[in-house]
């Protein structure tokens, strides 16, 4: 099973220093029946690159709870693959909206298993930053947060880059 794990820079750094992911629960996202009914696909690829953009919001929402002052504002989304059943999705929250493709891993993930890391390139900080400023105002939702919202979607016009799991040093180096 594959997940997508929102991170940031200093959190892949910590990982990257003790070897794995962890404490367990993990928030992952992945292919859910939620997921796909939500986003009414059959294409394998399509539904895993929704649970990546999924991924890459909550990623932007620990941005905003995590200052982490010196670090580039960089939506990161580490992404293992799992054996089967080491991640669930919650019944009491698969009718919210706001968790679809919600899962929770049970067990600390080794760097190992990971298949690749997703990260912002350099040109998407301003952006970043921008939206992480901008999201409480646009979670406050109405007619006047439209700009807010409007700045937070715009991190997503930022396409990941793809860096395999021997390339996390570099990124966090």
């Amino acid at each position: 099973m594959r997940v997508y794990v929102p991170l940031t820079l200093p959190g892949l750094a910590r990982a990257h220093e003790a070897g794995e992911l962890g404490p367990a629960p993990l928030l992952a996202y992945a292919v859910t029946p939620a997921l796909r009914e939500w986003y009414v696909s059959d294409n394998l690829e399509e539904l895993e690159y929704a649970a990546l953009t999924r991924a890459a919001q909550a990623s932007l929402r620990l941005l905003a709870l995590t200052p982490a002052p010196g670090a580039p504002p960089r939506r990161v989304v580490y992404v293992p693959e799992l054996p089967d059943g080491a991640a669930a999705a919650d019944p009491d929250r698969g009718l919210d909206p706001a968790a679809v493709g919600e899962v929770r891993v049970g067990a600390a993930v080794p760097l190992r298993l990971a298949a690749a890391v997703h990260v912002d390139a350099d040109d998407a900080a301003a952006d970043v930053a921008a939206a992480v400023a901008a999201l409480g105002a646009a979670d406050a939702g109405g007619a006047l947060d439209e700009d807010a919202r409007f700045t937070v979607d715009g991190a997503e016009d930022h396409e990941l880059l793809w860096y395999g799991v021997q390339e996390i040093g570099n990124l966090v180096g």
